[in-house]
């Protein structure tokens, strides 16, 4: 993904979903999207290149190890907001790791 990829995907995230998972913090890390979540947890989006849909997951990293703590692929553009609002939300949320229906 590069930067103007990113910046769609930011619109289609919603402004307010960015301020309420990250606070309005973001970067591009090798092509995806990262927003830090706190306590360890960050949300990661990334395109697939050949569906036109997007990953989304919950990451939960400790010095140099990460764990993925949940996984939803093949969400639509028109999802994407609410998967990576529901997996900034970890102490609400059980985050799903199957495919968006």
């Amino acid at each position: 993904m590069n930067s103007e990829q990113a910046n769609t995907l930011l619109k289609q995230i919603g402004g307010m979903n960015i301020l309420a998972i990250s606070g309005g913090r973001k970067r591009l890390v090798d092509g995806i999207l990262v927003l830090p979540v706190g306590s360890g947890y960050t949300v990661e989006v990334e395109y697939c290149e050949g569906s036109d849909t997007y990953t989304v997951r919950r990451v939960f990293t400790r010095g140099v190890k990460r764990w993925v703590k949940g996984e939803l692929t093949y969400v639509y553009a028109d999802e994407v907001g609410e998967m990576a609002y529901q997996a900034h939300a970890f102490r609400s949320y059980d985050f799903p790791k199957e495919e968006a229906a």
